[in-house]
């Protein structure tokens, strides 16, 4: 009896111990409950992910005809917006492999102007078809062959000259008379001169990546080397005539020479390195430098220093045709470009990766018509630092 009592009240106190527990579960979940449903209302209504719209690319289709005969030469296709027409020349290339790329020229219409490498399809393209006209330009060379071939020849010919070859003079004639110092100071002057221009031609000048024809090669190689051939023949003639003040002319001559020849350097290491903020480039300043001073009086020291040196060799020398060479020199600089060392004016490049001073991308006004282009410049009569271009 006792024993059934005491099962009874452990029995209730189990189910009392449970019913608690229960609650208490209960609880907890109307807490949570509540608190996910807050949150849930906070949080806003549920919005779909935005689906992923993958854009399309659109291309172009190039039709080539021949600027002369208007027949179709090749379709390229699948040209992209951002695509060149340097990549167009590629495509043709591969389509037509007998004309390279630097011997295309492409145009929007016939008888205009020849489209850059770097412009877009997208900026030419009126509709997803793009018509352009194909000129076959010739034979091209890279400037860097056409300026160290221009510069050689003038070193090797004067060379030649000097050693008085039996071809040139008459042997007896130049056994019978010795040379004049000024003779052999004429040599090192002049090797020196294109020895800078070979030198700074590899290792400072930026030269364009672009190419000319064939004939301008030739032009330019007729003209340094025929005034060079010209120049060496009277200065290394047996019959040859000093200086009429002596040794005072030539030294003088000698020293003026070689300070504008070392201007002429700093000058055109500077241009090569121009002070520049992000994409605009600012125009050289005078430094430290004193030979960088020039610039507080012409815009373009270079062709100062340039026709210093061929004035002193004049008057070093005493013989007229080294002055017209350098008169025409500087004017057949300025006619065309692609003989300009290094380009007078500043641009701010296109494609480029740098802002830099270029040759052979555009033509520069002519103003380098021998030192009447200099002192055109100066900023006394202009008050301008910069030049003009035109396309």
């Amino acid at each position: 009896m006792f024993k059934r009592h005491r099962s009874l009240a452990s029995e209730r106190k189990r189910q009392l111990f449970l019913q608690g527990v229960t609650r208490s579960i209960l609880k907890n979940d109307m807490r949570n409950f509540h608190s996910l449903s807050q949150f849930i209302l906070s949080a806003g209504p549920l919005r779909p992910t935005p689906a992923v719209k993958h854009a399309k690319t659109a291309h172009f289709e190039i039709e080539i005809l021949d600027a002369q005969t208007r027949t179709q030469i090749c379709i390229v296709d699948k040209v992209t917006q951002a695509s060149t027409i340097h990549d167009v020349k590629q495509k043709f290339h591969k389509a037509c492999p007998k004309w390279y790329p630097s011997r295309i020229g492409l145009q929007l219409e016939c008888g205009g102007p020849f489209l850059k490498d770097y412009i877009t399809i997208e900026s030419v393209a009126a509709s997803s078809i793009v018509t352009l006209y194909f000129t076959d330009l010739g034979q091209q060379v890279g400037w860097t062959t056409v300026f160290l071939a221009e510069y050689t020849g003038p070193l090797l010919l004067y060379l030649l000259f000097y050693l008085r070859i039996s071809y040139i003079y008459d042997m007896k004639e130049c056994l019978g008379r010795s040379r004049h110092p000024v003779v052999h100071l004429a040599c090192f002057c002049h090797c020196m001169h294109y020895i800078r221009y070979l030198l700074e031609t590899l290792f400072v000048h930026k030269v364009s990546a672009g190419h000319t024809p064939l004939k301008n090669l030739i032009k330019g190689c007729a003209f340094y080397w025929g005034f060079t051939s010209w120049i060496a023949y009277y200065i290394n003639h047996p019959r040859y005539t000093p200086p009429s003040f002596g040794n005072r002319q030539i030294t003088v001559s000698a020293i003026n020479f070689l300070i504008c020849e070392a201007g002429n350097h700093f000058i055109n290491v500077m241009l090569a390195h121009p002070n520049h903020t992000g994409n605009n480039a600012s125009f050289p300043s005078p430094n430290y430098n004193p030979f960088t001073w020039m610039f507080f009086l012409v815009s373009c020291p270079n062709y100062t220093y340039e026709i210093g040196s061929w004035i002193s060799f004049t008057v070093m020398t005493q013989t007229l045709p080294v002055l017209s060479n350098g008169i025409l020199l500087r004017r057949n600089c300025g006619n065309n470009p692609g003989h300009l060392k290094l380009s007078p004016c500043l641009l701010a490049s296109r494609d480029y990766e740098d802002p830099c001073w270029t040759i052979g991308e555009h033509e520069c006004v002519n103003w380098s018509n021998g030192i009447m282009g200099i002192l055109a410049h100066t900023k006394k009569l202009t008050g301008l630092r910069h030049m003009w271009w035109k396309e």
